[in-house]
């Protein structure tokens, strides 16, 4: 029951974050979606330290950020 809470509310934000990217341009699209996917992996590759998931996020906003410039 409990997992079914967290699955309902994980995927209520989600759908509330989608929506909230509606405004965004492509480049701020980006860099968002740099900074998720950098943060999950750098979580992964450090086994879930705070500081490798926020280097993660940092550096794959970044990489995002340059990346949705010339696209």
């Amino acid at each position: 029951m409990e997992s079914r809470i967290k699955a309902t509310f994980a995927a209520a934000a989600a759908a509330l974050a989608l929506g909230a990217c509606s405004s965004m341009t492509h480049q701020e699209k980006a860099t968002a979606a740099g900074a998720v996917v950098g943060g999950v992996a750098g979580s992964a590759l450090t086994g879930g330290s705070t500081t490798g998931t926020v280097g993660g996020a940092v550096v794959g906003g970044v990489v995002g950020h340059e990346v949705g410039k010339h696209d």
